[in-house]
């Protein structure tokens, strides 16, 4: 009988033990279950766009801070109302889908004469490694389209006129993959809302020695500013360029007619124009 009760006797300290360990020891916090729920509804392109390393970084980032959904959106996921609402309903909170809308937008009117022959790379990353390209304006568009090779919707083409690459809204879901790509951050995610952009990156902050801005680059006049009746337009002293509030806008369009570069686009129901 001893060695019954001697090994009866350890069983049940070894099963006491595994008790104890399980109330002791950490369990899976509820935190990390959210994340990978999350992590299954996100698409899993892993693409970098919203600016994190991966999607189940992502979802890392709005379990630790729901309002990154609207900071720094999912432009794929924005686009599936059911699957957004899951993801909401994990957070606990609700957004107005309509307010998330991006659109991607290339901030250069184009048309910036070469300052040299190029018979190297034919990419704009390529290109842009050496002494900023061969265009006399140092952070203007390339035209090697990057961008359009790296677009999912087909959403961008080349204006061949003026060497430019345009932004097709209809086409366009904000997925932000030629944000990334272009070694010129001409590219910005901008509200779908947007009515007045600015087709120019050039700041007199960032001049480079020999190089100057194209024949219809922002002169930083402020005549922008002066024209508006109706307190939408700011001026961002750091980068020396107009800021636009689109809430106050009425698309009167008199920012436009000042502008003496015609560097002020209208975007009218989606439309992106580029000057002529």
């Amino acid at each position: 009988m001893t060695p019954i009760l001697i090994l009866t006797g350890i069983g049940c300290a070894l099963g006491a033990l595994i008790i104890l360990a399980g109330k002791i020891l950490p369990q899976e916090s509820r935190d990390f279950k959210r994340v990978q729920r999350i992590a299954e509804i996100l698409p899993g392109m892993n693409c970098g766009a919203c600016s994190y390393p991966g999607c189940f970084a992502y979802a890392q980032a709005l379990v630790k801070d729901p309002k990154t959904l609207t900071n720094n959106p999912c432009m794929v996921l924005m686009q599936d109302a059911e699957k957004l609402k899951s993801v909401q309903k994990i957070l606990g909170i609700t957004e107005n889908i309509t307010m998330m809308e991006r659109k991607a937008f290339v901030h250069c009117g184009g048309d910036s004469e070469d300052i040299c022959q190029w018979a190297g790379s034919n990419t704009c990353k390529g290109v842009a490694q050496r002494h900023k390209g061969y265009k006399r304006c140092p952070f203007g568009c390339l035209g090697l389209g990057d961008c359009i090779r790296i677009c999912p919707q087909n959403a961008i083409y080349m204006n061949e006129e003026r060497r430019v690459a345009v932004v097709d809204w209809d086409k366009c879901n904000g997925c932000g993959l030629c944000v990334a790509e272009c070694p010129q951050r001409l590219i910005q995610l901008v509200p779908a809302n947007t009515k007045i952009a600015l087709l120019c990156t050039y700041t007199p902050i960032k001049n480079i020695p020999g190089r100057e801005k194209c024949d219809v680059g922002c002169i930083h006049c402020k005549k922008c500013v002066r024209a508006c009746e109706y307190g939408a337009i700011s001026w961002n002293t750091k980068r020396l360029t107009p800021v636009f509030n689109h809430n106050k806008c009425t698309l009167c369009l008199k920012c436009v007619e000042a502008c003496p570069q015609n560097t002020l686009t209208a975007c009218v129901d989606g439309k992106v124009r580029v000057s002529s």
